[in-house]
């Protein structure tokens, strides 16, 4: 049977069905038809904001056995692998760096699968479009941007840079409780984390909100606590009101919302979303910025909850090595590019050779110098 590529200005011209058989078994809940769709249909991930979908189809005897999510880019805002330096020296040598394509979810750097078919050859497929697309329109590039180790195999295999980064994630080694896991750290550790934790929350009621709890009065709130932080951090937030919405509307059960109240009032909030195999902190905010709030709501707060469901790691995001002192180790995160023009590619191949030795390196240093965890030997 022949594979034929179809391409898709939104989601929905694919449906939930098609999409969800596919994704829905990678437990990956970013790349769920729900979650796309709400970047979409609440106009965060749309043309006029620099988001165009370009979703893949694989077709395969009428079925589709093959998806990916993709964007034609008219900025590199929103991504969190950084190709600003690529474009300003391409655009200053006289090319057209924008648009570009991107393969990867809208305002969410979580590693996950980014070629969502069952074989092998499906998967090249679905890249091999992908390309085509660049090629066919004059594109500068196409980046697939925090690919799973599998997927990034594969984008390596075909030719494409291999770029790597870091984030702090943290790894739960089967703890029965947050004390538990303080117990492995080391007395300097233990010591400043449980202050924080007494000084972030004295006064302060925390709540874990799930399910039928995630009411629109509680989206309010937490949409105050997200523009507020957001515009002294950022400049300008990504997401609307209405994406909190859909999100609450439909992905309730995959949602963990820790809210602190001051005297019932809600005053900060922390957006994690539940995977098969993680727990992925999101966005936050608070309108009364108190120490170490955001180390409680954000780190504490996620660790404890990781550990009562099980799950095996948390994903804190992007940067951040305040993390670090919190048990959150840095672990490579990969994305991988296709560049048109042969000079480009030569630039920005010799680029990342040099960036990946100092990420790793960087790395190493980080763990030898600073990690929190008792050495082996040491006494608790």
């Amino acid at each position: 049977m022949s594979l034929n590529a179809r391409i898709h200005g939104s989601i929905a011209d694919i449906g939930r069905a098609d999409w969800d058989r596919l994704a829905a078994p990678t437990g990956d809940p970013f790349v769920s038809f729900d979650f796309l769709d709400a970047c979409e249909a609440s106009g965060c991930a749309q043309p006029s904001n620099g988001w165009a979908a370009r979703h893949i189809s694989l077709v395969e005897a009428d079925a589709v056995v093959g998806v990916m999510p993709l964007y034609l880019k008219g900025h590199s805002q929103g991504e969190y692998v950084f190709d600003h330096s690529w474009a300003d020296a391409f655009e200053r040598a006289g090319g057209q760096y924008y648009p570009k394509l991107l393969g990867g979810v809208p305002f969410t750097p979580v590693t996950g699968p980014r070629l969502i078919a069952e074989k092998w050859e499906q998967k090249r497929a679905l890249l091999g479009a992908a390309v085509s697309l660049v090629q066919r329109d004059g594109l500068s590039s196409l980046h697939i941007n925090f690919a799973d180790d599998a997927d990034q195999g594969l984008l390596v295999e075909a030719g494409l840079l291999a770029r790597q980064d870091r984030q702090f994630i943290w790894e739960n080694k089967g703890y029965d409780s947050f004390d538990a896991y303080l117990s492995h750290l080391s007395s300097s550790h233990r010591k400043t984390i449980r202050r924080e934790r007494r000084e972030a929350t004295q006064d302060l009621e925390i709540r874990i909100l799930r399910g039928d709890a995630l009411t629109e009065a509680v989206w309010d709130a937490f949409y105050a606590f997200y523009l507020d932080t957001g515009s002294r951090k950022w400049g300008r937030p990504y997401l609307n009101r209405e994406f909190f919405s859909r999100i609450g509307e439909r992905m309730s059960d995959r949602i963990a919302l820790v809210l602190a109240c001051d005297a019932g009032r809600p005053i900060a909030g922390a957006l994690n979303f539940i995977g098969r195999d993680a727990l992925y902190g999101r966005q936050w905010g608070t309108i009364s910025p108190r120490p170490f709030l955001h180390f409680e709501l954000c780190y504490y707060q996620a660790i404890e909850l990781a550990i009562d469901l099980g799950l095996p790691r948390v994903e804190a995001g992007a940067q951040g090595d305040h993390k670090l002192a919190r048990g959150y180790l840095p672990r490579t995160v990969h994305s991988a590019h296709y560049i048109a023009h042969p000079g480009l590619r030569r630039a920005v191949a010799d680029y990342l050779e040099h960036e990946g030795r100092a990420v790793a390196e960087e790395a190493v240093v980080m763990i030898e110098n600073f990690s929190p965890f008792r050495r082996r030997g040491t006494t608790p």
